[in-house]
């Protein structure tokens, strides 16, 4: 009995530009999100309005760009 092999070298495909906005928004919210919390925890108390909108916006933005464009990727096969 064989096992079957797939050679998945030559249909390497590229992420659709979508999915890599919000690949680096989610990430870029997740820093800013590590940032509050450092800084909650070194004993800043007045933190910048900035970073808690960075931290509590661009997250979900990114996360929700990433599965509207995993959906757009899904449907179009």
């Amino acid at each position: 009995m064989q096992a079957a092999v797939h050679d998945n070298s030559g249909s390497r495909t590229r992420k659709p530009w979508l999915m890599r906005v919000g690949i680096g928004l989610f990430a870029i919210g997740m820093v800013a999100v590590v940032a509050v919390f450092v800084l909650f925890a070194a004993g800043m108390r007045d933190l910048p309005v900035w970073l808690s909108a960075a931290a509590g916006v661009i997250t979900p933005l990114g996360l929700g760009l990433g599965l509207v464009a995993l959906v757009r990727e899904h449907r179009s096969r």
